[in-house]
């Protein structure tokens, strides 16, 4: 039984109750009556409105499985069919949206950006504090540098591998800030000279940038600077100078390493990499959003032995070449994600029933940015006093619609500024995509993101055609006419409602987070497609990714797609379905593993250990960053595959026991993990069992309701 406390309609979980009372509203300067009062009204007068969205839902979904049903696919039949029952909707009319008071790493900046679990306080402090990234540990600890001809990382530093780092970042000077004469791998000096940047070459002649613009400050003495701040595509870059370091020795110029403007942006996540089922969970996340606020989150961690405290950067500052000082910020601007409108949670009861988790998750952790919206706080997140909600899993322009009448409301209810809570559109749901210019209208005085989300939106669009018919194998999904067309439109449409220098636009995560040569060859694409940011996976891979950001001009980019046409929507409406299913057996055995491998590596340590994100070991062994998204593509893919015939239920049950044991064999030397093998009885193995055999009716294939269930049954909750 859930210690409660009663506030009118509400039945708070005791332990959030506590944290709201004794930390949040301490910090906020709101009384406890008034808040409590407001957070009931809200919540009665938008429950219903949440449910009805939620029924739309399932309503429009059982007439698309009807109509599946009956009917061979044929586009114009079911373009009419969609207009019809209200699914497609006639576009709105040509608008800008006007958005105002936007931080820049949102509106002006391009550049990486991290998603973290803010349930984790190291790795939410990491992605914070990763707006600044050394380019030499990030070659050095990863592949985009080989190991071979004796550059092995090895236990200790290797200066064969040293040398490669060296010459990879003068590389990516000599491209970035070219000299107006030789290379900077020939610099044996840098100094300031009369406000100007001059280096001195082996040669003994003294040369400066090509274009002496993009030298913008320094730290130390003018003829012995210990910083060089260089500035390009809005990015900064320093050249730090120690003559006295172990690589500075080393260095004709005593360089001992670049370090690199990464992570602009950062989403601290309560939603898809996150595993929060109770109060006792949410708390832990709200409390360390409280604490990334205030600027005091703080957490000890022991490293070689030592105890080492990790907290947020402060600003760093440079001398400017006016004779004054500037600062540049220290940290990433950091976006939360709250949940959609799909779960409940028993945090809080509302006349005996769960309240739901989107309604709670705005009225509190606005409550908990009180502190930074209202420039209290001495570590500022926004500068602009806004707060950013990136709002995941909405389905069309009703259910965005509802989450700026929520937060219409939620201001109202704190004393907020009204259009200070800001909302990023995650474009991750069929009916947004096909209606997005819709959507962002809606929202156009509060958008400040959009982005294109590969996962969810592949599981939606699996679900959204489970009767239709088979699909291609996943790997494949790609390759199909309405990938690229829902990537190009997502550009596109958000340049067309002018969100170029007010809001990002988005593209989604490098999911092998060992494996950044691949991601530094191929991640490129997603500047040149307009994205003004794109996720990644780690601090590090955020400063190989930088890289891109030197390469490419997203502001110019964008300019010229301006000027071109949008992929059709009847390519976004045609599904991908397999032509031919002559699969061999060999080839459908390979796939079901590869699914079934995937599902239960994540299930098991969601349900079992609370870990909301992982790096999970597919079947050959690769680690691969998976959440709740990649779980919905492969237990919708197994469930598709069972609807129509290509594999059996025996079969499915075979290889679930199969990738079992092999899951088993991969956390072998985790002291936390419980196997599923040999019973293959226990609640993360029937979890993962029931994503796939109750794949089909699951709303919109999502995964929270079965995982939900399934850690609140392991945690012994039996309700109210």
């Amino acid at each position: 039984m859930t210690a409660r406390i009663q506030k009118g309609k509400l039945a708070i979980a005791k332990e959030l109750y506590d944290f709201i009372e004794n930390e949040a509203l301490s910090a906020s300067g709101l009384d406890s009556e008034t808040y409590w009062k407001n957070f009931e009204q809200v919540v009665v007068d938008l429950s219903p409105k949440n449910k009805a969205l939620l029924a739309k839902r399932d309503e429009l979904q059982a007439k698309i499985d009807e109509w599946h049903r009956n009917n061979t696919f044929e586009l114009e039949a079911y373009k009419a069919f969609l207009k019809e029952i209200g699914y497609l909707l006639p576009e709105v009319e040509d608008f800008q949206i006007t958005t105002q008071n936007v931080d820049e790493e949102i509106a002006l900046l391009a550049g990486p950006q991290l998603v973290v679990p803010v349930r984790n306080a190291r790795y939410s402090l990491n992605a914070a504090n990763a707006r600044w990234g050394s380019l030499y540990d990030a070659l050095y600890g990863f592949d985009v540098i080989p190991e071979d001809g004796g550059a092995e990382k090895g236990k200790g530093y290797n200066p064969v591998r040293g040398a490669k780092v060296i010459a990879f970042a003068k590389n990516f000077l000599d491209e970035t800030f070219p000299l107006a004469q030789g290379s900077h791998k020939n610099a044996v000096q840098y100094s300031v000279e009369q406000n100007a940047l001059v280096i001195t070459l082996d040669n003994g002649e003294k040369t400066s940038l090509a274009h002496e613009a993009l030298f913008v400050g320094y730290n130390g003495e003018d003829s012995a600077p210990s910083e060089i701040v260089l500035k390009h595509n809005g990015l900064h870059v320093i050249i730090e100078i120690d003559a006295n370091s172990p690589i500075g020795k080393t260095d004709p110029a005593s360089v001992k390493d670049l370090v690199l403007e990464a992570a602009i942006t950062t989403i601290q996540d309560l939603e898809d990499s996150v595993a929060a089922v109770d109060a006792e969970e949410k708390v832990e996340g709200y409390r360390n959003w409280l604490g990334l606020m205030q600027g005091t989150l703080e957490e000890s961690i022991e490293k070689n032995g030592k105890t080492v405290t990790r907290k947020l950067s402060q600003d760093r500052t440079c001398k400017n070449l006016i004779g004054g000082t500037t600062t540049l910020h220290g940290r990433s601007l950091m976006l939360l994600r709250n949940v959609g409108h799909l779960m409940t949670n028993p945090a809080i009861l509302v006349d005996g029933e769960e309240i739901y988790e989107g309604i709670m998750d705005a009225l509190v952790t606005s409550l908990l940015s009180i502190v930074d919206i209202t420039g209290k706080n001495e570590v500022k997140n926004s500068r602009k006093g806004s707060m950013y909600i990136v709002k995941p899993k909405m389905h069309g322009p009703e259910e965005v619609a509802f989450t700026v009448e929520l937060f219409e409301r939620v201001e109202k209810a704190l004393g907020l500024p009204e259009k200070s809570l800001k909302v990023g559109i995650m474009d991750e749901e069929r009916r947004t995509s096909v209606n997005l210019k819709n959507c962002i209208a809606q929202a156009k005085d509060r958008t400040i993101f959009i982005n294109t989300g590969f996962m969810d939106r592949t599981g939606d669009e699996i679900h959204t055609f489970m009767e239709a018919g088979p699909f291609v194998c996943k790997g494949e999904i790609k390759g199909q006419k309405w990938f690229p067309a829902y990537e190009n439109r997502n550009v596109m449409i958000g340049l067309q409602t002018g969100l170029r220098g007010k809001a990002q636009i988005g593209k989604g995560m490098w999911p092998k987070p060992d494996m950044l040569l691949d991601m530094y060859k191929t991640k490129i694409e997603h500047p040149e497609a307009g994205a003004s940011c794109a996720w990644v996976p780690s601090p590090s891979g955020a400063v190989i990714h930088a890289i891109h950001y030197h390469q490419c001009n997203v502001a110019e980019r964008q300019q010229e797609l301006l000027s071109t046409q949008a992929l059709s929507l009847d390519d976004l409406l045609t599904p991908p379905l397999a032509a031919d299913t002559n699969w061999s057996a060999e080839e459908i055995t390979k796939e079901l593993e590869n699914n079934c491998q995937g599902i239960l590596g994540y299930v098991v340590r969601w349900v079992d250990l609370g870990v909301g994100c992982s790096k999970v070991p597919d079947i050959n062994d690769v680690g691969l960053m998976e959440d709740r998204a990649t779980l919905r593509i492969s237990s919708q893919h197994v469930a598709n595959w069972l609807r129509h015939g290509i594999v059996s239920k025996e079969q499915v049950e075979e290889v679930l026991k199969r990738m079992a044991k092999i899951v088993d064999e991969q956390n072998a030397n985790d002291p936390a993990y419980t196997p599923m093998s040999p019973g293959f009885d226990g609640i993360a193995f029937q979890a993962a069992s029931d994503l796939i055999f109750k794949g089909g009716e699951q709303p919109s294939g999502y995964t929270e309701p079965l995982l939900h269930a399934a850690r609140l049954k392991l945690k012994g909750y039996t309700g109210d």
